[in-house]
């Protein structure tokens, strides 16, 4: 892993300096309930590594991010979406600015659960 961000609140919080509450950790992931929700499912999925967006990924994240997005839909149907074609679930990664990222270390949110959501 390579050296957290020591002003990042993602790193921290795989540090365990501040708590979540976890949906799955493995020794390259950790995935956690969003804090503000936007949607009856809404859980975060992150590199324990401290990349700062998509603008940073290289070919030594490909293993990794293609870990993250083969879990979602499992981690999806445990949190509460119901099942594809009926239910389903959104995954969206903002990135920068204009992508409006707030945070600035790589996220992967998943939405879903019964429709209207209060955004997106």
């Amino acid at each position: 892993m390579s050296t957290p961000d020591p002003t990042c609140i993602f790193c921290k919080i795989v540090e365990g300096k501040i708590p979540s509450r976890k949906v799955y950790e493995d020794d390259e992931m950790l995935v956690f309930h969003d804090i503000n929700p936007w949607a009856p499912v809404h859980f975060l999925m992150i590199p324990k590594q401290h990349i700062a967006s998509m603008a940073q990924v290289n070919d030594s994240h490909q293993a990794l991010l293609g870990r993250m997005m083969t879990l979602a839909p499992k981690l999806a149907m445990q949190e509460g979406c119901r099942p594809y074609p009926e239910g389903g679930f959104r995954i969206a990664i903002n990135t920068g600015a204009d992508g409006r990222q707030e945070v600035h270390h790589l996220h992967i949110h998943v939405f879903g659960g019964p429709r209207p959501w209060a955004k997106g």
